[in-house]
C-alpha cells in the first residue's frame, strides 16, 4: 500500500482456513483470495489418518494402491455443499458488519477487535496493532485490491525476450501437428522460468497423456535455467541443457526427458562435474514419469515425491528421495542426510565405495541391500550407460570400464512395503504360470 503496488497484485490467504469465519478475518486482514487443502479433504471423506506419505490411505484419497482407491467415496458435490455453507456463514458476518460484497471489506481490519476472553497469560502481552491498523488509513485514496491487470509475456511489457516456449511451440509445429521428429537449438537464462510447460500444455491438448513418442521433439539449450525447468514436461520432448540448472528442474516431470551437464568451456577451464553442483533443490519433485540425467551434484531433497521416474545424478544434499512412492534413482556420489525418509515405493542405487552411505540414510522404512541379481545388474548397468551417453560423464564411465567389481560398491536402498509387494506380485505372477501348465 505505501508504495502504491497493491492495486497491481492478487493477495491470496490459506493455511487452516475451515469456516466462514475464518475467510472473513483473512478478507479483513487483506486478502482477496482464499486457498483451501484439509477441509476439502475431509468433507471428501479424509479421516486424517496422517499417513499420506505411507500409501496406504484407508479411504482411498492419498494412495495409488488401486485396492484402496475403490474405497474412495468422495464426489464434487460434497466439496461444493462445503463451500455454499462455509459462504453462507460468511454472509452472515457480512450482514452483522454491513458489506454487500467480499470486495468491500477487503483490508477492513479496522472492523477487528481482541477477544480478551480468549486470551491468556502470554498472549494478553502480545501488541497486535500493527496487524489491525487499516492499511487504507497509511495510504489513502490508494485501492486495496487488485485493479490493475498485468502483462507478464509479451516483450513489449517485460522488455525481456520473448517467452522461450512460445519459440519451442512455433519450432515443434510439425510434430504437433503429425509427429514429425524436430530439432531446435535456444540460449537460456535464469529468468525464463517453467519451461517447457507450455509446450507440454499443446501436447497435452493434441494427445493426452499418451503424448509424442519418445524424442520426438530435442531441444538444446546453451546457459543457466531458472526454477522450475521442465515443469510437468510431456513425453515425446527432450530439453538438454549445456549448462546448470536451478531449483525445481522436472517439477512434475510427465514423460519428458532432461538432460543437464556443464557447458565445454568451463569444463575446458578446469570445472570438474562430479565436485560442482549443476541442479538446484528439490530436483523432480512430484514427478510421474520420464527420465533425468545430471552430470554434476543435485541439491537437498533430490526427487521428493518421485512416483515414477529414473533419474541419474552424481551426488546430491541432504533428505534425498523424501517419501518417494515409485520410479528409479542412481546416485554415482555422496549423498546428505536423512536420505529416503519416508520413502515407501521405488528403488535408488546408491555407489558407496567408501562405505558412509547407511550412516546418511533413514533406514525407519527401507532395508539396504546388495545388486546380485544378474538381470537386475544389467538394468544398471543400462542406467548408467544412458548416463554416460547423454553427459559425457566421466564418471559413469570410470564405473563401466570396470563394471563388475564396481556393482558391489553399490548400495541397493529397496522400501519394505514395496519389496513385499513385488514378492507377492511375482509369487502371484508364479502360480498363474503353474495353473495354466496344468
Amino acid at each position: 500500500m505505501l508504495n502504491r503496488l497493491r492495486s497491481r497484485v492478487v493477495v491470496q490467504s490459506d493455511g487452516q482456513l475451515k469456516s466462514g469465519k475464518d475467510v472473513t478475518i483473512a478478507a479483513l486482514l487483506g486478502a482477496e483470495e482464499f486457498g483451501f487443502a484439509t477441509a476439502p479433504l475431509i468433507s471428501l471423506g479424509c479421516i486424517m489418518m496422517r499417513k499420506c506419505h505411507l500409501n496406504t490411505c484407508p479411504v482411498g484419497i492419498a494412495t495409488q494402491d488401486p485396492e484402496l482407491r475403490k474405497k474412495f467415496s468422495g464426489k464434487p458435490e460434497h466439496v461444493v455443499n462445503f463451500m455454499f455453507m462455509l459462504a453462507e456463514e460468511m454472509r452472515g458476518y457480512m450482514a452483522q458488519m454491513g458489506f454487500r460484497t467480499v470486495q468491500e471489506m477487503v483490508g477492513r481490519a479496522d472492523m477487528l477487535r481482541v477477544d480478551p476472553l480468549s486470551l491468556n497469560e502470554k498472549s494478553q502481552h502480545l501488541d497486535l496493532g500493527p496487524i489491525l491498523t487499516s492499511a487504507a488509513s497509511l495510504a489513502p485514496g490508494e485501492p486495496q485490491v487488485n485493479t490493475m491487470g498485468q502483462d507478464h509475456f509479451s516483450e513489449e511489457a517485460t522488455g525481456l525476450p520473448s517467452i522461450l516456449d512460445f519459440d519451442f511451440i512455433e519450432g515443434a509445429a510439425p510434430a504437433l501437428s503429425d509427429g514429425t521428429p524436430v530439432s531446435m537449438e535456444f540460449h537460456i537464462n535464469n529468468r525464463n522460468r517453467s519451461v517447457g510447460a507450455m509446450l507440454s500444455n499443446e501436447i497435452s491438448k493434441l494427445y493426452g497423456a499418451k503424448g509424442l513418442p519418445h524424442g520426438t521433439i530435442q531441444i538444446k539449450l546453451n546457459g543457466h535455467t531458472g526454477q522450475s525447468f521442465g515443469f510437468t514436461l510431456a513425453k515425446g520432448v527432450t530439453l538438454e541443457v549445456a549448462g546448470d540448472a536451478n531449483d525445481y528442474a522436472g517439477k512434475g516431470l510427465s514423460g519428458g526427458e532432461v538432460i543437464v551437464y556443464p557447458g565445454e568451456t568451463v569444463l575446458t577451464n578446469g570445472l570438474v562435474a562430479e565436485d560442482s553442483t549443476v541442479v538446484g533443490n528439490a530436483t523432480l519433485y512430484g514427478a510421474t514419469s520420464g527420465s533425468a540425467f545430471f552430470r554434476g551434484k543435485g541439491g537437498e531433497r533430490f526427487c521428493v515425491r518421485n512416483s515414477g521416474a529414473l533419474a541419474v545424478v552424481e551426488g546430491i544434499g541432504d533428505h534425498g528421495c523424501e517419501y518417494m512412492t515409485g520410479g528409479r534413482v542412481v546416485c554415482l556420489g555422496e549423498t546428505g542426510i536423512n536420505f529416503g525418509a519416508g520413502m515407501s515405493g521405488g528403488i535408488a542405487y546408491m555407489y558407496d565405495p567408501t562405505g558412509v552411505f547407511p550412516s546418511r540414510c533413514n533406514a525407519e522404512m527401507v532395508s539396504l541391500e546388495t545388486v546380485d541379481d544378474a538381470e537386475e545388474v544389467e538394468v544398471l548397468r543400462s542406467y548408467i550407460s544412458d548416463h554416460a551417453a547423454k553427459t559425457g560423464s566421466t564418471v559413469a564411465a570410470g564405473i563401466l570400464d570396470d563394471f563388475p567389481a564396481a556393482v558391489g560398491h553399490f548400495v541397493k536402498v529397496f522400501p519394505y512395503d514395496y519389496k513385499r509387494v513385488l514378492l507377492e506380485q511375482r509369487a502371484a505372477a508364479q502360480e498363474a504360470q503353474l495353473e495354466a501348465a496344468a
